[in-house]
């Protein structure tokens, strides 16, 4: 009786010790890490991004927290300039000490960050980022949620060729990771129907003028163009075009999908098409569960939501709905045997449900394809499959 005492009092003491040195989690506490452009040319993302997950752990520390402990969000401000996100993460990892870095924005941001969490074991948990390398080559601390920008191009461009019966294509793109893997995942759709592009042109991250990319698009006749761009740029382009007569067929990726195209781009930005994988939640034509979501939101932030506070927001739920899987003794290796074989389901936002395997770290590759009709987003297709 006495040794099984003594035996149960070292595994409890093992346990405790466990949880103890286990970075970011403490009794009563997980600590979680985000990086955001709170100040550059995506700063109306990565507020949004907060501002989801924020709403987040507000209501999972209303009733409770996580298996009793409350979830802390600490924000650092990338500018979205890879430097300051190595920056920061240093400063989450080796100073706060978080748990996991839950929704980073920016692909370039992300590759360059990730390397200070790894040697820290801390989780690089669904970043703001459709890029491959979020998942790819496969790493235990890697995870993704959303279909990438290669696969979403991949399901749509030719597609869409085909139905609009183009022959000529062209391409304007961020020279970075992010503006690549757009093109690559464009060009391996062309060359189902063996066509290729016939013009491309790039752009440094943070320019404004693109009256030069568009003239050399023009000149070449194309009459769809693949949009490797975010926000600014995307109204920049098409807005160019259109002041030059030139009225190509336009399509983007979930990087373009957002409001703000048609807020800050007007009655020119009709007709674009782009990628998305979670629809913008208009309160006049959303559900129910939305439009109660919705009004939380503007209660506590005074401003409407975005598809990129949904984002946020769906991060911070899985991240919870996983880490309630995991237990009271959370760790990162406990946390990622949750990982490895955890299906997310469907949420009341549209989002395809996601699932994990020790081999597979995306969740879904299913997109579908949106247009601007009117000002608004309207959903035109249904979700793509591929193989």
């Amino acid at each position: 009786m006495k040794f099984k005492l003594l035996t149960l009092l070292a595994a409890l003491a093992l346990s405790g010790a466990a949880i103890a040195q286990q970075q970011g989690v403490s009794k009563t506490e997980i600590t979680v890490g985000t990086i955001q452009d709170l100040s550059g040319p995506l700063a109306g993302y990565g507020k949004a991004v907060r501002n989801g997950m924020m709403l987040r752990i507000d209501e999972v520390n209303e009733q409770g927290g996580v298996n009793g402990r409350k979830l802390k969000l600490i924000t650092e401000d990338s500018g979205y300039d890879p430097k300051r996100a190595v920056l920061a993460a240093q400063k989450l990892v080796n100073q706060d000490k978080i748990f996991i870095m839950a929704g980073h924005i920016g692909t370039a941001q992300n590759n360059a960050a990730m390397p200070v969490q790894f040697e820290k074991k801390v989780v690089n948990f669904f970043p703001v980022t459709a890029a491959r390398e979020m998942y790819e080559p496969l790493s235990k601390f890697k995870y993704a949620l959303f279909a990438t920008y290669f696969d979403q191009m991949r399901a749509s461009v030719a597609t869409l060729v085909k139905e609009k019966k183009i022959s000529k294509v062209c391409t304007i793109y961020q020279d970075d990771e992010f503006g690549l893997e757009v093109v690559r995942g464009a060009e391996a759709s062309l060359k189902t129907i063996s066509l290729d592009f016939v013009e491309k042109t790039s752009y440094k991250r943070g320019a404004t003028d693109f009256s030069s990319q568009v003239a050399r698009m023009k000149g070449a006749g194309c009459e769809m163009v693949v949009l490797g761009t975010i926000i600014r740029e995307t109204v920049g382009t098409i807005a160019e075009a259109r002041k030059t007569g030139f009225n190509p067929i336009f399509i983007g990726s979930s990087a373009a999908y957002t409001d703000l195209i048609h807020k800050l781009g007007g009655k020119a930005m009709d007709g674009m098409y782009a990628t998305m994988t979670v629809p913008h939640p208009y309160l006049d034509e959303a559900s129910n569960p939305i439009r109660f979501w919705a009004n939380k939101y503007k209660t506590k932030f005074n401003e409407d939501p975005t598809v990129f506070s949904v984002y946020g927001y769906v991060i911070l739920d899985s991240f919870i709905q996983a880490a309630q899987k995991t237990g009271p003794n959370l760790t990162s290796d406990s946390f990622i045997a949750t990982m490895d074989k955890i299906t997310l389901p469907a949420d009341i936002f549209g989002s395809p449900e996601g699932s994990f395997t020790p081999t597979k770290h995306l969740g879904s590759n299913k997109s579908r394809l949106s247009q601007i009709q009117d000002g608004k987003w309207k959903i035109i297709s249904e979700y793509y499959k591929l193989d």
